[in-house]
């Protein structure tokens, strides 16, 4: 029995359920096949070595004893875990790290970021682990906001557009977080059994998450907050500024070779000339959460008023 999915823009199919994913009837093609397997150290030796790229191939080790080998197509991913891991704590790898890495491969864009629904368009908000991405993602979703990514943003670009992709209905949150959001650190339930992370499902009532792309219309930065501050600030940033900024945000970006640097900087070069990036800064103590999406609600809604240009 297989498995079939739609995430990142790519279609996969898996000898396994992948926990986090909604599996679709039939996809119109297999562009990743992704094979789980616990205890499977006999297994992955036995793919290395029939594979026919194997010298090219990429192999992911997890100090918990988790595995991955990934082909150097971007069309293969195996994995295998050892107890007290589980499938759940591979699948958060696998939807993370692995297929950002996978992406990458592939030439898609990859953003260390969470994606927001806004009008008809995206604002993406970037920054390094800890700046406040899923959290800032789980707060517009709160108020109703759809959400299209966390953690991971794809751009495909398309004419004279970048679309984001849909990834997982879900978004991944630190207990001091939920504690933030939710007033008590507990009333979401675990990512996985072995893993302190929570996870807020945006398929439940009066959450939503988008599942067709969406075209980019604003980039925020994320920076961190300050105690001088009354209310949010927000700032453009110039190309040559925001480039330096993405390409430190890019994800697996320490294990690119020479020609993947160079189509990523072609590609995040013409990113910062057609997509406007602003600064964001929060107030440190107390944070008003209620104003920071005003905030940004009114900045995006300046993107469409006469005279706005990307600055350079």
């Amino acid at each position: 029995m297989v498995f079939c999915y739609s995430v990142y823009g790519l279609y996969l199919q898996s000898n396994q359920p992948v926990p986090g994913l909604e599996a679709v009837p039939g996809v119109p093609r297999v562009d990743v096949r992704v094979e789980l397997a616990q205890n499977a150290t006999m297994a992955i030796e036995a793919v290395e070595f029939a594979s026919p790229i194997n010298q090219n191939s990429w192999r992911f080790n997890y100090p918990d004893g988790t595995k991955f080998i990934v082909d150097a197509e971007g069309t293969a991913i195996w994995a295998t875990w050892i107890n007290p891991m589980t499938l759940e704590d591979t699948a958060t790898y696998l939807l993370g790290p692995i297929l950002g890495f996978l992406l990458r491969l592939r030439g898609v864009i990859c953003l260390h970021a969470s994606a927001v629904v806004m009008g008809q368009g995206v604002a993406v908000f970037v920054g390094p682990a800890g700046a406040g991405k899923s959290t800032t993602a789980a707060l517009f979703a709160h108020q109703g906001d759809p959400i299209l990514s966390d953690d991971v943003v794809a751009l495909l670009p398309q004419e004279e557009a970048f679309w984001v992709q849909p990834a997982y209905p879900y978004l991944r949150l630190w207990p001091s977080s939920v504690q933030l959001l939710y007033g008590a650190p507990d009333v979401l339930p675990p990512l996985t059994p072995n893993w302190e992370k929570c996870y807020l499902a945006l398929t439940q009532t009066d959450y939503r998450f988008q599942q067709d792309p969406l075209p980019l219309r604003v980039i925020y930065l994320l920076r961190p907050r300050r105690d001088d501050l009354m209310a949010p600030e927000i700032q453009p940033v110039a190309a040559a500024a925001a480039l330096v900024d993405l390409i430190a945000n890019t994800y697996g970006n320490s294990l690119l070779d020479k020609p993947m640097r160079a189509m990523e900087f072609q590609g995040l070069s013409r990113l910062v000339t057609q997509i406007p990036v602003r600064c964001l800064t929060a107030q440190a103590d107390p944070p008003d959460l209620f104003q920071l999406c005003d905030a940004v609600r009114a900045d995006v809604a300046s993107l469409s008023a006469p005279g706005f240009n990307v600055e350079s």
